[in-house]
């Protein structure tokens, strides 16, 4: 079940990012809220921005219509004395940050290819970015020259070990026959391994490896 203290706290901060005129937010909201598309940033950071259209923009980045279908769907959590002393903190998830060299290449190939959908996109020209596809979100990161140094002439096996992100899935092989008809470049095919894992492999334009597996 979701967290909606985590979610109504986040709801809160975006609401204290848009009055502190903080740029990345507004990017975020023009993305998926419709009655600011259109408008620059400095526009929407003019405008009105009240908790009802916070709510609204985390509801809508969770695949839902409004906050009061994310609650119904998606049921409340305990609260923290349910849950115990309410100190423990809890781990909500993980954004694995890819470096890439041009934000709206990488942007057009997990969109178009692996069937991402793109939650914002920040700067001019682009220089960051939050896809996601069901519960999986990278981050892209523009940077002037590769983090690692690989040699593409050669074929090397232990290169391979050097994901960037791994992705479990249900129904893997659905997903892999996806990739494959979208001609996604595939380094390593849909195998068991002997651990009992079953999984495969993904390159990006800037040779991120992606790690999809079940």
């Amino acid at each position: 079940m979701l967290n909606f203290d985590n979610l109504k706290k986040q709801a809160k901060q975006l609401v204290r990012w848009h009055h502190q005129g903080y740029y990345p937010v507004a990017q975020r909201i023009r993305v998926v809220l419709p009655g600011y598309r259109g408008l620059d940033d400095g526009a929407i950071l003019s405008r009105p921005f009240s908790l009802a259209d916070a709510q609204e923009l985390i509801a809508r980045e969770l695949g839902f219509d409004s906050w009061k279908a994310l609650r119904t769907a998606g049921g409340e959590t305990p609260s923290p004395q349910e849950q115990g002393n309410g100190h423990e903190p809890r781990l909500l998830g993980a954004f694995p940050q890819l470096f890439v060299a041009d934000v709206e290449v990488s942007c057009r190939f997990f969109v178009e290819t692996l069937g991402f959908t793109l939650r914002f996109k920040y700067g001019q020209p682009a220089f960051y970015a939050l896809i996601q596809r069901g519960g999986a979100c990278l981050n892209l990161r523009f940077v002037h020259r590769p983090v690692l140094l690989r040699d593409p002439g050669t074929d090397n096996e232990a290169e391979r070990d050097l994901l960037s992100a791994s992705i479990p899935v249900e129904n893997i092989k659905s997903l892999y026959v996806e990739y494959k008809a979208a001609a996604a470049p595939i380094l390593q095919v849909l195998k068991k391994q002997p651990w009992g894992l079953r999984d495969f492999i993904v390159g990006d334009p800037d040779g991120n490896l992606i790690h999809f597996s079940e």
